[in-house]
């Protein structure tokens, strides 16, 4: 591998020790030296190949610290189901349907029927249009989804079919199943779906890397199933990973997990082990996150699928094995939960036994009592900013005056707990521009109208919202990895900008791309030389 020498840039290390430098020298996929023009000369080096970045400015790579990475690479191929009306939707899956071979199965994904002003969506709305082709359409939350009586029918969803547990079957006034699957339910449907095979997963998941390159991202945490693993293996035993995963550990898969001695933190350069991931309540659209007190205007206070005594049971022997605990958690009462239970586990010693610190999925509304347990406990709290622009209108709707510690990132850093943010994709786009623009402004994306900021005392600062992109995913993971800096005897993961994001306004920050994208001292990313 060459030796690479980076010059004429504004190198942001993310070392409190020296903020910026002037120069990287890259060698065998390592920063060798970092530091000005003064200290190190390209002489010293010689044969290097020399990289002049024109006046650029150079950060460590992202990292999305929440991700379904297969799920992103195969919505990549899936009817865009984001759209502003319900007929755009139902037309863009009518399109699809034509291409389809009859008896085939169509998926889409994104639908957010809190935001369609031509109402809620019916399996009536697709029959029409979709009579032989089964129709299975998953809503932005991935907690629900949408499908046509012929997916129904697929499967044997009637009447007389009960709910399953932890889940809802959608009924119009008669009893007849509407189409709509909520939670658990939505497993009967996805079981019958013929699952992508090996290569097709293969194919998705470098669509997916390519994606996240082009965004400047260079290491995830993923959270889909174990056939993301497996797939994730046979790419990294080839070589072709060019992403470093931290893969987390489907509850299924858990005593699988223990027989074979895998412990989080184990693993290559490029793919190891994470966390154990449970589900304790649903999501805020469809009104399954688990509540403290009901959703206004309603008696419900959605669905609670772990207590806390569920979380010490599994707790115990997960990390009594060496695996340690990420648990999702939207609503007040999901998250209080997760930390009883996680107290319990740390009174008695568990939590020493891993090498990783369990964490919380979303932590999207926290009691006030409730949030200094993170930092006692020493619970990251695993966020992802771009819902708070998202989900602001159906959060006021449903959650009213609660919103004020709703995606409460001050609040969490003011306890000094640790943050970190990723996106959810597929469930929101992974562009980390995007959630820099959310976590600082609380305030409306791309195309929206101008808004005033949201709950704006939970807005964070520029520095505090990259290190939790960039820094913090890093240190929860492998103790002693050496990543998420520019200085020597880290790993070469970088990102090049067109402009400096602490000397450009707030506005501008969300439509920034980078120019360049390196992983492992390697360019994966460089459109002027025709890397893509």
């Amino acid at each position: 591998m060459d030796t690479l020498f980076l010059t004429n840039a504004r190198f942001y290390t993310f070392n409190s020790a020296l903020p910026t430098v002037e120069r990287l020298v890259i060698e065998g996929g390592k920063i060798t030296a970092a530091g000005s023009a003064r200290e190190i000369s390209s002489d010293s080096f010689p044969g290097s190949k020399v990289t002049n970045l024109g006046g650029m400015t150079v950060l460590p790579a992202f990292t999305d610290a929440h991700i379904h990475l297969l799920e992103y690479g195969l919505s990549l191929r899936r009817v865009a189901c984001e759209t502003a009306t319900k007929t755009e939707c139902i037309r863009r899956v009518c399109e699809r349907v034509r291409e389809t071979p009859s008896g085939k199965w169509v998926l889409g994904h994104g639908w957010n029927h809190n935001i369609w002003p031509d109402g809620a969506p019916d399996k009536k709305d697709l029959d029409s249009y979709s009579p032989e082709n089964p129709v299975y359409l998953t809503h932005k939350s991935l907690h629900s989804a949408w499908s046509n009586s012929a997916a129904l029918n697929a499967v044997g969803i009637t009447r007389t079919t009960p709910d399953p547990q932890g889940g809802i079957i959608g009924r119009s006034p008669d009893g007849e199943p509407n189409g709509i699957l909520n939670e658990g339910a939505m497993r009967l449907v996805e079981n019958a779906i013929p699952r992508p095979n090996a290569i097709e997963n293969e194919v998705s998941l470098s669509a997916a890397q390519a994606e996240l390159h082009r965004f400047g991202i260079a290491t995830v945490h993923d959270f889909d199933g174990w056939d993301c693993y497996e797939s994730l293996a046979k790419l990294d035993a080839e070589r072709k990973l060019k992403l470093r995963v931290v893969k987390n550990i489907p509850f299924p898969n858990l005593g699988q997990a223990i027989e074979t001695g895998i412990k989080s933190g184990d693993g290559s350069e490029m793919l190891s082990f994470g966390w154990l991931k449970l589900f304790a309540d649903g999501a805020l659209g469809p009104q399954t996150a688990a509540m403290l007190a009901p959703y206004e205007g309603s008696n419900s206070t959605g669905m609670l699928l772990l207590n806390s005594e569920d979380i010490i049971e599994t707790g115990q022997k997960a990390m009594s094995a060496g695996i340690s605990l990420a648990i999702h958690a939207i609503g007040d009462r999901a998250n209080r939960e997760v930390l009883n239970g996680y107290a319990q586990l740390f009174e008695n010693q568990l939590f020493g036994k891993t090498t990783l610190k369990p964490r919380i999925e979303h932590v999207q509304l926290i009691a006030p009592e409730d949030t200094p347990r993170l930092a006692r406990l020493g619970v990251t709290a695993s966020m992802q900013p771009i819902h708070a622009v998202s989900d602001r209108d159906i959060a006021d709707r449903y959650w009213g005056n609660r919103c004020g510690n709703a995606y409460a990132w001050s609040s969490v850093l003011q306890t000094g707990a640790k943050l970190i943010f990723g996106s959810d994709a597929p469930v929101e786009s992974p562009n980390p521009f995007w959630g820099l623009f959310a976590a600082v402004s609380r305030s409306s994306l791309g195309n929206e109208a101008p808004r005033a900021a949201w709950t704006p005392h939970q807005r964070i600062s520029l520095n505090d919202a990259l290190n939790a992109f960039i820094t913090q995913p890093h240190l929860a993971t492998r103790p002693g990895q050496k990543s998420g800096r520019l200085q020597a005897g880290y790993s070469a993961d970088l990102v090049v900008l067109p402009n400096d994001l602490f000397t450009i306004s707030m506005d501008e920050i969300a439509s920034i791309l980078p120019v360049a994208t390196m992983v492992n001292g390697e360019w994966v990313y460089m459109p002027s030389l025709g890397i893509q």
